[in-house]
């Protein structure tokens, strides 16, 4: 992997730059959509490229439980198995396995955990869990971390650094050295532990660095106040990633703190569920008030959805429980949230990201200032 800064706002701490990824070159700051299980839901690898997608992010956790990594590596790995020749990167899993599993037993070996699919018993190991990326053809891999949930008392987050600091070293000992892999950096909302886990990944090493442990449901200042402690440590030359975040506020917000990359299950989550996002502010396309509405779902959006349906048909996919129109909504906001990130990356270029009057206009949108750079 290899990073360029091609930009660096003069009012903020954003940057625009390039990733070089076996799979191909990235613009940053980018998002990525969510692929859980190797796809990103109702949208094909086809509709991806059309709206311009550069990278996904898969699940570990749930493509070790099905199909297997054996199966995705006898495919020629996750990109040829999925129909994606882009960039591709995947999480550890280790959030999912504390939000899913049923059972869960954590300890300095790793983590002990019962399938939520059947039942069935498995151990996650830090090293295990390099093995099954490095098997998937991962362009970035995350190391195993423990992610407390919100709110954690200091206690709780301080165990979670150790052991994420921890399993790190020993990600790290067996990561080959083709492969890309970053740390990631706990604290939860406590800005002293932030400070302190921040040292110790990066004396550890990695190609680039995750904010973990933040977009859990703490108020928004609490998370802008978070990266900014985080960033301020982490070295100019690496990536940046704010892990989960995906209100359009939230990464403009922390573009302008000096973050990099981005993923949420937001864009589809809402689609799938009626909510679209657009430049009026959202739409919850189930409300009556669309019944005879055969406007655009976003008059200034020129995807497919909204160059070719009107809001009374959208609402009426979703009342009838047709598939259709949680597609439809979820192409949407992917369609949304990309060119969202080319218009801030517009905006880097021309300096105008800290007003970002004309983003805010588009998008509809409140953001949050952040202190120059």
């Amino acid at each position: 992997m290899k990073f360029e800064i091609a930009k660096q706002d003069s009012n903020s701490l954003a940057r625009l730059g390039k990733l070089y990824l076996p799979n191909g070159e990235v613009e940053t700051p980018v998002f990525m959509p969510v692929a859980t299980q190797g796809t990103v839901k109702t949208i094909s690898p086809k509709e991806l490229l059309e709206n311009q997608v550069e990278m996904i992010i898969c699940n570990t956790y749930h493509l070790y439980l099905r199909p297997g990594y054996e199966v995705i590596q006898n495919a020629g790995g996750l990109s040829r198995f999925i129909g994606w020749n882009r960039p591709v990167a995947t999480d550890s899993g280790g959030f999912q396995i504390y939000s899913l599993a049923t059972l869960r037993k954590i300890d300095d070996e790793g983590v002990k955990f019962q399938s939520h699919i059947d039942g069935s018993l498995h151990l996650f190991t830090p090293e295990l869990v390099v093995k099954v990326q490095e098997a998937l053809g991962s362009d970035i891999m995350m190391c195993l971390d423990v992610c407390p949930s919100y709110p954690a008392t200091i206690e709780q987050a301080s165990e979670a650094c150790s052991k994420t600091t921890f399993w790190a070293k020993r990600s790290k000992a067996v990561k080959s050295e083709s492969s890309n892999l970053f740390g990631i950096i706990q604290g939860a909302t406590y800005s002293d532990l932030r400070k302190k886990h921040t040292k110790e990944i990066l004396e550890i090493g990695f190609d680039g660095y995750a904010i973990g442990g933040l977009c859990l449901g703490e108020p928004s200042n609490v998370t802008y106040e978070m990266v900014e402690i985080t960033v301020e440590d982490l070295p100019e030359d690496k990536p940046r990633y704010l892990m989960g975040a995906g209100y359009p506020e939230d990464i403009i917000a922390a573009v302008m703190r000096g973050v990099d990359i981005f993923d949420c299950v937001l864009p589809t989550r809402n689609g799938r569920t009626g909510t679209a996002f657009t430049s009026q502010g959202r739409v919850m396309i189930r409300n009556a008030q669309y019944i005879g509405d055969y406007s655009p779902l976003d008059s200034k959006c020129n995807c497919y959805t909204c160059q070719s349906f009107t809001r009374s048909y959208l609402r009426h996919l979703f009342i009838a429980d047709e598939i259709l129109g949680p597609k439809l909504l979820s192409l949407h906001n992917i369609h949304f949230f990309i060119h969202l990130m080319k218009d801030i990356r517009q905006a880097i270029k021309e300096d105008k990201l800290l007003s970002c009057s004309e983003l805010r206009l588009k998008y509809s949108l409140d953001v949050p200032q952040a202190q120059g750079g």
